[in-house]
């Protein structure tokens, strides 16, 4: 596993403010501490962020919040109390960007809509995140990620055909994410050019419907709901799962008649089948999908998966064994690529996985996990607090 020094990143001398908990708001503000800008996370006195308690998984920590919190400053703030919004006005007058993901309203109630802090900070951009958006019948209705995805039709997709299924991750509330961090980065360029902050807004359900915009087509213009079909994908057949014989899992799929030729002569060693009705365009062997399966795993019931993924690759079939998360942990093309790096937390080092999006002579930064207010007091002593002003703040629980 390699260790690699902090350097300068696109996003160095940027400041962000987060007011977020959970995995929305991280997730993106985690995006820009890798690019190099300073992430300060706002979090409450004593407890900090929710996500820290959600489980003790890694090291004793929240799986959730190592993965979403590296390379962040920690700075405990209670703001219902004059102090801490004092502080939080303080670190806003040389922030790039605020973004939050508190409760429907929460912001502006504290003084930090857009339209507010505009007036003493035009060139700040603020980036909203919420269920549902600033307006609308559903504006002031809370939002988790699970209710998400019911609301933009994901868990109706997903699952058996009998018994529909949440997604295995919190997709909406990194739908999100993505969408705020791209958000961010475009309003950075907008200002760069016009010299004024703006707005950015995002909903997870405005998100996730982007996600599952394909399906919305399908169903809207196609005159009926997607067919939830488990693994396997609801208009091209053969392409889900298959057992071999030794009972593991291998995914495979065809694109294009050439690979159906392909796949009868060199997989199922059968050219019969090329020809035969039930199976002669993709429309027929989606009609026939369950009698195909059975086919094909009769064909694999003596072979081992890596005596299929042989023949598959040998076809030029593209493929994949159903990996669990102990197989991707060592994935060997993720360490071949030097994917892992090591970051710091309160517990001890772990392994983290670089950004996907590999920039050259600009490495990601990586930093460390911070605990609860770990650099609450540097903060405030950069604001011009002394040691007597920072203790009285801490026994008025303001930070």
């Amino acid at each position: 596993m390699k260790t690699e020094s902090v350097s300068v990143g696109p996003l160095d001398g940027v400041t962000v403010i987060a007011l977020e908990h959970a995995v929305a708001a991280p997730f993106a503000t985690r995006q820009l501490a890798d690019l190099g800008a300073r992430v300060i996370k706002i979090e409450r006195p004593g407890e900090g962020d929710f996500a820290r308690a959600y489980d003790r998984t890694v090291l004793g920590q929240s799986s959730y919040f190592v993965w979403l919190n590296r390379g962040k400053e920690s700075l405990t703030l209670d703001l219902k109390q004059p102090e801490g919004r004092a502080i939080l006005a303080s670190i806003l007058a040389d922030a790039d960007i605020l973004i939050q993901n508190l409760a429907p309203g929460a912001a502006d109630r504290m003084g930090l809509g857009f339209e507010t802090l505009r007036a003493d900070h035009p060139r700040l951009i603020v980036c909203d995140i919420s269920g549902f958006g600033d307006s609308g019948p559903y504006r002031d209705r809370r939002a988790y990620d699970l209710l998400i995805q019911a609301e933009a039709g994901l868990i109706a997709l997903t699952g058996t055909p009998d018994h529909p299924s949440r997604a295995g991750l919190s997709v909406a509330d990194i739908a999100a994410g993505m969408n705020a961090y791209s958000g961010v980065l475009a309003a950075l360029i907008q200002r760069g050019r016009t010299g004024r902050g703006l707005r950015v807004e995002v909903s997870m359900l405005e998100a996730l419907t982007e996600w599952v915009s394909n399906s919305l087509y399908f169903a809207h213009y196609g005159g009926g709901e997607p067919a939830r079909g488990e693994a396997s994908h609801p208009s091209v057949a053969p392409y889900g799962p298959h057992r071999a014989g030794d009972g593991r899992m291998v995914i495979f799929g065809l694109q294009s008649p050439r690979e159906w030729i392909r796949f009868c002569d060199t997989v199922m060693g059968d050219r019969a089948l090329i020809d035969d009705a039930r199976f002669a365009d993709n429309p027929a062997r989606v009609a026939h999908r369950a009698v195909l399966t059975a086919l094909i795993e009769a064909r694999f019931s003596g072979l081992t998966l890596e005596a299929v993924v042989t023949l598959l690759d040998s076809a030029e079939i593209a493929n994949a064994p159903m990996n669990a998360m102990a197989d991707l942990w060592s994935h060997p093309q993720l360490t071949a690529r030097g994917r892992w790096r090591e970051v710091a937390t309160p517990a001890g080092p772990i392994a983290a996985l670089l950004p996907p999006a590999t920039l050259s002579d600009a490495p990601a930064a990586m930093g460390d996990v911070p605990a609860v207010g770990a650099h609450t007091e540097a903060i405030l002593a950069g604001l011009g607090y002394d040691f007597d002003a920072i203790a009285r703040l801490r026994s008025a629980a303001a930070i």
